[in-house]
């Protein structure tokens, strides 16, 4: 007896087709599952034999031999125990084949019977959808996450028994429908607001920027300025999320497991706030399979590295990649895998290691060569990855008094969103360049005219205030920015002007 179902595995952050094969014979009781399953999948087979009892159906006394196909492919996970279930019932001829053929069948099953939600359903439904499959049957917890995905029906089932009484043609079940638009504009709502923040301008308008040219930031200031307040901001004004950007954001976090129970799509920017003491893995991604790392799960949103020169050296050097190619390739023996990484950098620091040398309120109590120090964890090469260094002061005491903070996110996110319509249309014939952060010195001589004056004046600049070599190109991109905020062509003096004030680091204004 000889049944197949089929179903779907995640690798990487793409689905697979998983072809569960099913045999019985006779013989001594035996139950082996082949095809490289991990742990958890070799576990089904008790999940599975106490469902089927439990569900009203005989488990054969026989000989089971189940085998995933494609078998060179480690599979994980508990997704898997829905069609090995009905693969048994089917082989044993409780199921009709007709349907088999034409769905998909993902889940976890709970000793009672009943089918249990499980973690990355929306890149499961695409893949069954690309594969050719009328439909997938889901977890009736996951199925507005699979609804999201159009073309493919999506009947929801709680129980083993519902599930087979679906395929038998004796039950009818209606696809899960869902309004993409309507939950998209109902879950593009930011929490936090820049109206919240009293005082720091500069800082303010230094964000600004940074939304609008999706530059790398890092904020100098002593404890309590507001830095991690800014940053948590920093998302309400990138430009609005696209449903392809937001779909993309989803399916990163459905892999790891990080959708809420009601929360079916991502609609606004992440935030990813690791702390200092995470490891490389864990911030780039990786594993024995490769699983998305942090920062996998701020693409398209905001990485926010909280006193940067206390995370290990190496974990912040892995970031160069990703901050270079927007994506994070990890290799392993039996296998390359790539995920997408496309973020703004924003992280943040002290001016010294007791944090209060540019603080008038409180003395510093750090030596020249402890500042020295401190200063030098940040490595040129992860610099050269950053435009914008700003200073953020402590807040004076009559702006914290103020009734109102200032300008709301939506319209510094209107004048971020206008900006980048500009650079959108400038790159429309340079593939893979989206805003002007993304720019290469090579695009920077095509695409940043600049005025005689400016030249001049950034040549000055570069001379008289000892700025680096490395500033050069970046005090460039982000001039090209604050013309793109100001709604012209070339880049001028003023642009120039405002654009070094941005390059603390290099200035060495506290040294």
């Amino acid at each position: 007896m000889l049944a197949k179902v089929y179903s779907h595995a995640v690798l990487g952050i793409d689905a697979y087709r998983v072809d569960v094969e099913v045999d019985i014979t006779h013989g001594q009781p035996f139950f082996n599952t082949v095809g490289l399953p991990d742990l958890a999948v070799k576990e089904s087979r008790d999940r599975v034999r106490a469902a089927i009892k439990n569900s009203g159906y005989s488990f054969p006394n026989q000989r089971i031999i189940v085998n995933l196909a494609p078998a060179d492919i480690h599979k994980e996970g508990a997704a898997l125990d829905l069609p090995i279930a009905v693969g048994i019932l089917s082989a044993m001829g409780n199921v009709s084949p007709e349907r088999l053929r034409d769905y998909s069948l993902i889940g976890e099953l709970s000793l009672d019977g009943g089918v249990k939600a499980i973690s990355g359903v929306l890149p499961l439904a695409m893949g069954a959808r690309a594969d050719g499959c009328t439909g997938i049957l889901a977890p009736t917890d996951n199925a507005n996450e699979a609804s999201i995905v159009s073309g493919i029906q999506v009947i929801p089932v709680s129980t083993l028994q519902q599930v087979i009484n679906f395929l038998n043609g004796t039950l009818e079940i209606s696809p899960s429908r869902i309004d993409i638009e309507a939950l998209f504009n109902q879950a593009s709502h930011y929490i936090e607001d820049f109206q919240d923040v009293k005082g720091q301008e500069h800082a303010k308008r230094a964000l600004e920027v940074v939304a609008a040219g999706g530059h790398n930031v890092i904020m100098i200031g002593p404890p309590g300025s507001g830095k991690t307040m800014l940053a948590r901001r920093l998302p309400s004004i990138l430009p609005p999320m696209a449903l392809q950007e937001s779909i993309e954001t989803t399916k990163i976090h459905s892999i790891s497991g990080l959708l809420g129970p009601k929360s079916s799509l991502i609609a606004t920017r992440p935030f990813r706030s690791p702390h200092h003491t995470v490891s490389n893995i864990a911030l780039i991604g990786g594993g024995a399979v490769p699983r998305p790392g942090e920062v996998s799960l701020a693409h398209h949103g905001v990485l926010f590295l909280d006193e940067m020169p206390e995370f290990q050296r190496g974990a912040l050097e892995v970031l160069r990649q990703p901050l270079e190619d927007g994506v994070v390739t990890i290799a392993r023996a039996s296998m390359s895998l790539s995920f997408p990484a496309r973020f703004v950098l924003c992280g943040s620091m002290n001016p010294c290691p007791c944090g209060y040398l540019t603080d008038p309120r409180k003395e510093c109590t750090c030596t020249q060569g402890q500042i020295q120090k401190y200063v030098s964890k940040l490595s040129g090469p992860l610099l050269d990855r950053i435009d914008i260094h700003i200073d953020v002061p402590a807040v004076a005491v009559q702006d914290l008094s103020k009734d109102s903070g200032g300008e709301s996110s939506a319209h510094i996110r209107e004048r971020a969103k206008s900006a980048r319509v500009r650079q959108i249309e400038r790159f429309k014939d340079r593939e893979g360049i989206f805003c002007n952060g993304h720019m290469s010195t090579r695009d920077l001589k095509h695409y940043c005219p600049m005025t005689a004056d400016a030249q001049k004046t950034l040549e000055s600049a570069i001379s008289n205030l000892g700025l680096s070599a490395r500033a050069y190109d970046r005090i460039r991109k982000v001039a090209l920015t604050i013309a793109d905020l100001a709604e012209e062509d070339i880049v001028d003096v003023p642009h120039i002007a405002e654009a070094i004030q941005y390059r603390t680091l290099d200035r060495h204004l506290w040294l």
